[in-house]
């Protein structure tokens, strides 16, 4: 029985109760009850705080309002007793048949075991990688390119339509500086000033004349023009590959400059100006065309054209606001550095501008700086500089799955630092070994019992739930029970290491169950495999299949060997 399954027999219980006159909910009775795992094992599989939530509503003293649902619920199939406890908490014991269950469940489910309709209907665009196509991808965008991912995987899983997007950062003068650099570099020149340096630029100059013979030998714009526009797409392309090759997946690769583009009749910059000019949020003063966000809680007004004529990036990113919602996107997510605090109200000032309600359409997370350290000292990057330490090197030194998981059992505003010989250790101390040799363990057991002839499909027919019935066996069922309540929440608040955390303490529960002696899933010696054998095998499955699905949510891999 899983915790989904209780709430909903709760449920039908308050609806009895109601229907025969015993209990009085003027605001009807809820479609969920909370249900959640006892910390103290002896108060019971499960426990329920209905009584205190809905007792007073109903007129009563929430102990009697428990008593009466007490009774009830226990004469329902798979609950074994209910006890009351303080003011009214619910501690709810269950049939080892009941739970026992859950483990053929998830096995039938496979994959789709966890996934949820709670988001279904939803159309969510996730924002998470920002940058500028004129160097490789770096440390500081290695956190996003997990936890942007992560959420977006975790959104999917609960039933929203996801897009992952990464906005390209092609526009301004960062760009003609950028083509200056590689022409330095193929002329033996000096890098100019506030170009770009390094060896990744003497790469490009390299392939950039590969993609075009004689490029640098245009002269003056005509080099300019021909040089960024090559020198762009080789450099885009290899953040792409860098981030495939990272597991992170993007679904638009959106550029920046195609707002300022003509043709973008419903999400470019001069729809978006006309579109506040008509909503009466912009006003002149000084020469500039100002948008009123102070009229929505900003600190101060934001300048959409300077004096100068020229656009700010402001102008962009509410331009790029309306363009997600034209395409039809519910909600917009945007992950953001440390040093975007100031954009968190900015942004929400600018939704409420265009006449929407950002607190249904919009999500600012801002993510803390991340520190990498090897040998005690910490990695140092600067692009300009050249001294650049690129994502393809941190996944190379340290690991794709070692990394990804690193970044992604923390909270995205959490600082943090990260040992390099830590995360890549292969111990029991470091988390990411921990779940997946918890993983390829239960490959290997369960290829053992494939080598004594117990296969899944004879586990499946022979399976009996009630011989799951020792103490480790139900600790287990009920930390896989709870799978699909950690994916909902990890959904529902933005925070993919809910996940990490519930795989790290399963995998425990999951050890401590392989080493009680009475819950062997093999037979002994020469001993035939009995029922309690095949069971465990079912159960084995299910532990299997959970650890898979929870990895894959952090875009890990989940190994059959270790």
């Amino acid at each position: 029985m899983t915790p989904e399954q209780l709430s909903a027999t709760i449920v039908d219980v308050l609806q009895a109760l109601v229907a025969d006159g015993t209990l009085t909910l003027p605001d009807g009775v809820p479609a969920t009850v909370n249900v959640e795992r006892p910390r103290q094992k002896e108060h019971g599989d499960y426990a329920t705080n209905v009584a205190l939530q809905l007792g007073k509503k109903a007129g009563m003293n929430p102990r009697a309002f428990a008593e009466l649902v007490a009774a009830k619920l226990g004469e329902s199939e798979g609950v074994k007793q209910v006890d009351i406890a303080g003011p009214g908490f619910l501690n709810i014991f269950v049939e080892a048949g009941a739970q026992g269950e859950v483990a053929a469940a998830i096995v039938a489910a496979g994959p789709a075991y966890g996934r949820l309709e709670t988001l279904a209907g939803q159309r969510i665009n996730v924002e998470f990688i920002s940058a500028n196509p004129t160097g490789p991808l770096h440390l500081g965008h290695t956190r996003w390119a997990v936890l942007g991912d992560a959420i977006g995987r975790v959104l999917s899983a609960a039933g929203a339509e996801v897009t992952r997007e990464f906005y390209i950062n092609d526009r301004g003068v960062q760009m003609n500086n950028f083509a200056k650099s590689i022409i330095a570099s193929a002329l033996g020149e000096e890098t100019p000033e506030d170009g770009y340096a390094g060896g990744y630029i003497d790469d490009l100059a390299k392939l950039v004349e590969e993609a075009q013979p004689g490029i640098f030998q245009l002269k003056g714009d005509e080099r300019v023009a021909a040089v960024r526009e090559v020198g762009y797409a080789i450099q885009l392309k290899e953040q792409q590959e860098t981030l495939e090759r990272f597991n992170t997946h993007f679904d638009v690769w959106f550029s920046e400059l195609s707002l300022h583009e003509e043709g973008q009749e419903t999400g470019g910059v001069p729809h978006t100006l006309a579109r506040l000019k008509d909503l009466g949020h912009v006003y002149e003063e000084g020469g500039a065309l100002w948008m009123r966000t102070t009229d929505f809680g900003d600190d101060k007004d934001r300048v959409l054209i300077k004096s100068d004529g020229e656009l700010t990036y402001f102008a962009s990113d509410t331009a790029y606001y309306l363009n997600k919602r034209a395409r039809g996107f519910d909600h917009c997510i945007y992950l953001l550095g440390a040093d975007h605090h100031g954009y968190v109200n900015r942004l929400k000032a600018m939704a409420s501008c265009v006449g929407d309600d950002p607190a249904q359409t919009l999500d600012v997370m801002i993510g803390q700086l991340v520190k990498i350290l090897r040998d005690g000292q910490e990695l140092k990057l600067s692009k300009r500089a050249g001294t650049i330490v690129t994502l393809n090197e941190l996944a190379e030194e340290i690991g794709v799955d070692a990394l990804r998981y690193s970044l992604a059992r923390y909270p995205a505003d959490s600082p943090l630092v990260l040992d390099v010989a830590e995360i890549t250790k292969a111990s029991n101390d470091n988390p990411v070994y921990y779940v997946q040799y918890a993983h390829a363990r239960t490959c290997r057991m369960i290829a053992n019992a494939g080598d004594l002839g117990m296969s899944l499909g004879a586990a499946v027919d022979a399976f009996d739930p009630s011989l799951l019935a020792h103490e480790r066996d139900g600790e287990l069922l009920r930390a896989l029970a709870a799978y699909p309540g950690v994916v909902a929440s990890a959904a529902e608040l933005r925070e993919p290491h809910r996940i990490a955390r519930y795989l790290e303490d399963t995998a425990s529960t999951f050890n401590k169950w392989y080493d009680t002696k009475e819950c062997r899933m093999l037979p002994q010696g020469d001993e035939p495999a009995g029922p309690a054998n095949f069971s465990r095998l079912v159960l084995v499955n299910a532990m299997q299949t959970v650890l898979r699905n929870g990895l894959d949510l952090l875009g890990v891999s989940a190994p059959e060997r270790m």
